[in-house]
């Protein structure tokens, strides 16, 4: 086969919640599209001062690119390279951005798990990077491959997850040259959802891109997104060769990178709101005309990770008010552009699942919606500033972000005439409980969330006075007792594993540091 496998083991509409192979696996919910207004502080006259002041940063002040190959295509592209230096001229910006897409359709192994992101169009994406994970027994500790495995089951599992990430944790017992292969393996054996793709070197990132042609095929690649990479700045205003060498090898095959700028206000930006994002703006625009240089129309998304710094201690600070307002300001931005914009969910620096950890993560899932993100990413786990991923959080997060779905979708009409005849119908001093519009319609109008206890106290104490975290990881254990592998085609699978074996034998395990030159 050309393409993905034709598994349908999903299904469902708008609204569709129908149980497929056990009364708790859900059909995935379609790709968010938001019908709310959109939190927008700046007006017009301030969104030209912000791109201004970014084109003047990258005109007079230039980027570092510490990569030989992308000074060259610079200098090819005909832009001003003064040694590692790249400065630009902004028309040249802007009409290299043009040819961005400003939206596309990720395509999964399994075509019901197709999403659309760009516009009004968002999706849900698990944390990644945690070195630590809190797992079924709530104790923090290192991951495995294994824990891995129950983090990319429980992505595709959860309808409101659109795709599974890659090292959601890292799995501590694999050397670490091989462990983006085993990473890759898993996120596309475990779910049928899209997923992320590892970008930890150029040479890594080619591997995933192999591993990509040998499940989808090479030529469906070409035409077909079927995962994303992810590149990181090193603010203030510097590309490295590490993180360019990942971008060419996925927008060479027409894969979307997130260009992603890493700012830690009054660190490694102003310690200002606005001119951080000033100076964010100018980063990400640099690699996003740089995806364009690499190939002309590739997807990309204006990427960003967002976090002030505590000046008493340093570190960094989660759901504060200005995180907010950067995000609402990022998301007029990438619109202004024409671009679909990635954005951080559900963040918390919180050490255990705690109140703190629920209210940062509230705070920024509704700034996140109001500023109409398009991939939301870390929207579930993230917790102690991304040191460890929680399976409690996990869950519970990926409940929030089910809420924050129903409420972006914004207000329904298609029953009103149905709703308002049952007024007539009941009349004063009646109760709607048993009327047909209410049998009909409760579960699709009200959220009824699993996680939260709204019984009584009585109720709650005869049910053994059971916490959110402890509910939490029962529900976990309960999806991960039901859960059914969707099966990998049988002979890709065979190729995935002798590529991967075939890899590890030429790859050192330490990396090459032990070798004699």
């Amino acid at each position: 086969m050309s393409g993905p496998e034709k598994k349908l083991t999903r299904s469902g509409g708008r609204h569709s919640r129908r149980a497929l192979r056990s009364g708790n696996l859900e059909a995935m919910l379609p790709q968010l599209k938001r019908n709310l207004p959109l939190t927008e502080p700046l007006d017009g006259d301030q969104i030209a001062k912000i791109d201004s002041a970014s084109m003047d940063i990258l005109e007079e002040v230039g980027v570092i690119f510490r990569d030989p190959i992308a000074l060259e295509d610079w200098r090819q592209a005909g832009a001003n390279v003064e040694g590692e230096r790249v400065k630009f001229d902004r028309f040249h910006i802007r009409e290299l951005i043009k040819s961005i897409p400003s939206n596309f359709t990720y395509h999964a192994r399994n075509p019901q798990n197709n999403v659309k992101l760009g516009g009004p169009h968002s999706i849900f994406v698990p944390m990644t990077g945690g070195p630590y994970l809190r797992g079924l027994d709530d104790v923090r500790r290192y991951p495995t491959l294994d824990d891995l495995a129950t983090f990319h089951k429980l992505s595709h599992m959860l309808p409101v997850l659109h795709s599974s990430a890659h090292h959601i944790v890292e799995p501590m017992d694999h050397a670490v040259p091989h462990r983006h292969l085993r990473i890759t393996y898993s996120s596309m054996k475990y779910s049928d959802k899209t997923f992320m793709g590892m970008t930890t070197s150029g040479k890594n990132g080619e591997d995933v891109m192999r591993m990509c042609e040998i499940l989808f095929g090479k030529e469906f690649l070409e035409d077909h997104p079927v995962t994303t990479g992810n590149v990181n700045g090193n603010s203030p205003l510097v590309w490295d060769a590490t993180m360019l060498g990942a971008l060419r090898a996925f927008v060479k095959r027409n894969q979307p990178v997130l260009c992603s700028p890493f700012v830690l206000g009054g660190a490694n930006a102003p310690a200002s709101t606005v001119p951080a994002v000033v100076q964010l703006n100018a980063e990400a625009l640099s690699a996003l005309a740089y995806t364009q240089v690499v190939r002309k129309g590739a997807p990309a998304i204006y990427g960003h990770y967002l976090s002030t710094v505590s000046m008493q201690s340093g570190a960094p600070m989660a759901g504060t008010p200005e995180i907010s307002l950067m995000n609402f300001m990022i998301g007029q931005l990438a619109r202004h552009y024409d671009i679909p914009w990635r954005t951080s969910n559900t963040l918390g620096g919180a050490k255990t699942f705690d109140a703190q950890a629920g209210y940062e993560s509230a705070t920024t899932l509704m700034a996140v919606l109001m500023s109409g993100a398009n991939y939301i990413w870390h929207s579930a786990g993230w917790n102690e500033a991304g040191m460890h991923c929680s399976i409690a959080k996990f869950m519970v997060d990926a409940e929030q972000c089910a809420m924050g779905y129903r409420m972006a979708e914004g207000l329904r009409w298609d029953d009103f005439d149905e709703a308002l005849a049952a007024v007539r119908d009941i009349g004063p001093g009646g109760h709607y409980l048993g009327h047909q519009h209410t049998q009909d319609n409760f579960q699709r109008e009200f959220f009824m969330p699993k996680l939260f206890d709204n019984n009584s106290i009585e109720q709650w104490i005869a049910d053994g006075s059971k916490d959110i975290t402890e509910r939490a990881l029962a529900y976990a254990r309960q999806l991960l007792s039901e859960y059914q592998e969707p099966k990998l085609d049988p002979a890709r699978d065979e190729e995935l594993l002798a590529f991967i074996a075939k890899r590890e034998s030429e790859i050192p395990s330490d990396g090459g540091l032990n070798e004699t030159h």
